[in-house]
């Protein structure tokens, strides 16, 4: 078989395979539902409002964002909430939710040495030292006021250990329907594959604000922390610790809930505020500035309460998988519910949740299989490519003899450089394309 005949067979292979999969695959299998309705996985602003009702704000700059009722449930608005972004310190939310309701806020607790080790490079710390005594409630304003990294491996490490507080945190994700979360490091540290997105931390938020201590600890501005013995008086002394969350006691009803900043998450924020009794809840992540992450959280906030009944639900925030066994009781493990959508059964395998865009990278999609009719068609662009090319390369024969009749013999040409065609712009003498760098 020619060149030629053999490139005509590779290309007619390679448009079969580009083509879309409903025309060669026996049985597509259809993209997952988004979680809490199809309007939250749709590209863009997602919006619904009543003649008359106040557009939302300009100049948002979060590459995602949600507008909740915390009491109904109703998302308001939305942009791109099932983006899986890292999420920097808000995922201190969903560790409080797993660990919080385990020990007495006047449980004490001794701290090991060992306990504070394995901390990140340029981990917020709120300043613990080991061989102290401790109080759990001084260990959670730590963790909530000072985003405390510190805090959190010790309550982790009381909680059993590093490792089984990330399965825990996990499985509590599973059980909230946090689908778009992958826990790798319980407290946010930036850590390669640890994910969630602006729907989740709303929820995660939702279920902590049920939770008297919860809601508590994230509306304190500021508070006394235990400090080192004395060693002249062998008293304990303390020192002041004041909340990093930018809009409490600023922003007017602001209840919480957790904000959070790395280099590779950017800003990332969940507030809460009450007015008129309605409690709304607002997720911003990754603005364009620091600062943004609270000014567009606040905007969005007034929107919501000015909007009001004017603005109907685009979407839905799930509620907690009911009669589940606590995050932290070890249960065996049940296989997915026939009622659970594709992404939340993925997960509950231990997979990455199919289907969710992650920013910076593609999705990625199964490999695809032909069924009956699709070897069929195979076959027959085959044949069709490999009887082109014959006849193409039979046609180019004919007319190079024809040429020879009349020009007579060709004279071998001379060597040196000349010999062979000049290579041409982009491409190697032995003819291949060159691969470009991509930046």
């Amino acid at each position: 078989m020619s060149r030629t005949t053999r490139f005509a067979v590779a290309l007619g292979g390679i448009l079969l395979l580009a083509a879309p999969a409903g025309a060669a695959a026996a049985d597509p299998v259809p993209p997952p539902a988004a979680v809490g309705g199809e309007r939250l996985g749709l590209t863009g602003v997602q919006v619904s409002l009543a003649p008359g009702a106040p557009k939302l704000p300009d100049g948002l700059t979060g590459m995602s964002w949600l507008v909740a009722d915390a009491d109904s449930g109703d998302v308001l608005a939305a942009y791109q909430p099932h983006l899986r972004l890292p999420p920097a310190s808000t995922l201190k939310m969903l560790f409080a939710d797993t660990v919080l309701p385990k020990f007495g806020r006047d449980t004490v607790h001794r701290v090991a040495p060992e306990e504070l080790a394995g901390l990140g490079a340029g981990s917020s710390l709120v300043g613990i030292k080991e061989d102290l005594d401790y109080k759990v409630e001084d260990l959670w304003r730590g963790v909530f006021l000072s985003s405390g990294n510190d805090a959190v491996h010790v309550l982790a490490h009381m909680n059993g250990g590093v490792d089984e507080t990330v399965r825990q945190m996990n499985e509590e994700a599973r059980l909230l329907g946090a689908a778009d979360t992958h826990v790798v490091s319980p407290d946010g540290y930036d850590e390669d594959g640890q994910l969630t997105s602006a729907y989740d931390l709303t929820l995660f938020a939702r279920e902590g604000l049920r939770d008297p201590d919860f809601r508590s600890y994230c509306a304190t501005k500021d508070a006394q922390f235990p400090g080192a013995v004395d060693r002249t008086t062998g008293r304990r002394g303390t020192f002041g610790i004041q909340n990093t969350d930018r809009l409490l006691g600023k922003y007017p009803g602001l209840i919480g809930v957790k904000n959070g900043y790395t280099t590779n998450a950017g800003s990332t924020f969940v507030g809460a505020a009450q007015r008129d009794g309605r409690t709304l809840l607002v997720a911003v992540m990754h603005p364009e500035t620091y600062m943004k992450v609270y000014d567009e959280t606040a905007a969005l906030l007034d929107w919501g309460f000015a909007a009001g009944a004017g603005a109907h639900p685009v979407g839905t925030l799930v509620a907690r998988t009911p009669e589940s066994p606590p995050a932290g009781a070890a249960a065996p493990q049940a296989a997915p519910a026939a009622s659970a959508s594709p992404a939340q059964a993925a997960q509950a395998a231990g997979a990455e949740p199919a289907g969710r865009p992650v920013a910076g990278r593609l999705p990625r999609h199964g490999a695809r299989v032909f069924g009956p009719e699709g070897w069929a068609v195979l076959g027959t662009v085959t044949l069709c490519a490999a009887a082109a090319g014959w006849l193409l390369n039979r046609r180019r024969r004919e007319g190079a003899r024809a040429l020879a009749l009349r020009t007579g013999p060709r004279r071998p040409a001379a060597a040196g450089p000349a010999d062979g065609p000049a290579t041409a712009p982009g491409e190697h003498p032995g003819g291949g394309a060159t691969a470009v760098r991509r930046r």
